[in-house]
């Protein structure tokens, strides 16, 4: 049985990797974190450069395959949204993530980039009640529009609001 290497987590060593290597010549302030692990890059991105970023690696991460979200209550930052992109060109992948307070949920919506998007966020925004400024649609995709509350967060109780 072979050993996993350890997670690489220093940005210096990190800095060749295409994705990477773009952000950080452009804005190396928006970066917060990077993390390599099990032949996986993930990008921690400060909320206010996602769609900035996004933009920037478009040409090369042509794919958006995924934004999920996890909500890390108690803990602060409360969530965390995660952007999975794909180059086709490249044969690679990467992970961006947005960490976000409990008390405001807000990011910028990346649709001006991808369009796939639309559903994502709205999906999130519906089960975690992040929001995502600038979608031309935001509302529930999932529950009904009176629904009472955010169902997949940690806080929300198993049978629902009585």
């Amino acid at each position: 049985m072979s050993s996993i290497p350890a997670a690489i987590t220093d940005i210096e060593e990190l800095k060749d990797h295409p994705a990477l290597s773009k952000l950080l010549s452009w804005r190396q302030s928006a970066m917060n974190a990077a993390k390599f692990d099990r032949d996986e890059l993930s990008i921690q991105v400060d909320r206010a450069y996602i769609r900035d970023a996004c933009s920037l690696l478009q040409s090369d991460f042509n794919f958006l395959s995924d934004v999920t979200c996890v909500d890390w209550a108690p803990s602060e930052p409360r969530f965390q949204v995660t952007y999975h992109l794909l180059s086709h060109k490249l044969k690679d992948r990467v992970r961006l993530q947005v960490m976000l307070p409990g008390d405001d949920p807000v990011v910028e919506s990346i649709m001006p980039v991808w369009p796939a998007a639309n559903f994502f966020e709205r999906e999130i925004f519906d089960l975690f009640g992040v929001r995502f400024l600038g979608h031309p649609n935001m509302a529930r995709i999932m529950m009904p529009e009176d629904w009472d509350g955010h169902p997949l967060r940690k806080d929300y109780p198993v049978e629902g609001y009585r």
